[in-house]
């Protein structure tokens, strides 16, 4: 009876960590080659909804049209750099790189690159300078939304949701919220 009882344990045991891995996830594991994301949570939340924070601007005549394509220079995500986009969306507003201390706990995500100034809490009108402390809103990672961060960089500029699939293979990712214009090359 023993011996049943461990066999069926230890199948219960296998099978619960196979089936774990099963499913489609939206989520996608974080390249560590540069500060962007050095998150202890080491995985960025993708909402494919394509929802814009309230307040946010198109662009007129943007460099790259809704529906065109470019190639990706950024490596915020896996995947990322090299691969083809197609722009779903583009829009003016001032881009900012953070660094904050994940709400779940954990150590600081240093220059976490991009969250917009809609996505600050209770945003004022002017943009923030380098230093600043806010409150956020996105929710691009676990434990992101509603910490406390410092802005390390700021700049106006044209921000783009685009389309790609992962140079690393996997599912394509729709409505990845944000590029920068400096991230994105025409493609001749």
């Amino acid at each position: 009876m023993k011996k049943y009882l461990l066999t069926l344990s230890t199948i219960l045991i296998a099978s619960s960590l196979i089936l774990s891995g099963c499913g489609k996830e939206t989520r996608q594991t974080i390249e560590s080659n540069d500060d962007s994301h050095t998150a202890a949570a080491g995985e960025m939340h993708h909402s494919e909804s394509g929802e814009l924070p309230e307040g946010m601007r198109e662009k007129n005549n943007p460099t790259f049209p809704v529906g065109s394509q470019a190639l990706m220079s950024a490596d915020h995500m896996s995947g990322m750099k090299g691969a083809k986009a197609k722009i779903v969306g583009a829009y003016e507003t001032t881009v900012y790189a953070v660094t904050y201390t994940p709400t779940t706990g954990g150590d600081p995500v240093q220059n976490h690159k991009w969250v917009i100034h809609e996505e600050i809490q209770d945003h004022k009108e002017q943009p923030y300078a380098a230093g600043s402390e806010v409150v956020l809103s996105a929710d691009h990672m676990k434990g992101m939304k509603g910490a406390k961060a410092i802005i390390d960089s700021a700049e106006e500029t044209t921000v783009y949701m685009v389309d790609y699939t992962p140079t690393t293979g996997g599912d394509p990712m729709h409505n990845h919220k944000w590029v920068t214009e400096e991230e994105l090359t025409a493609i001749q």
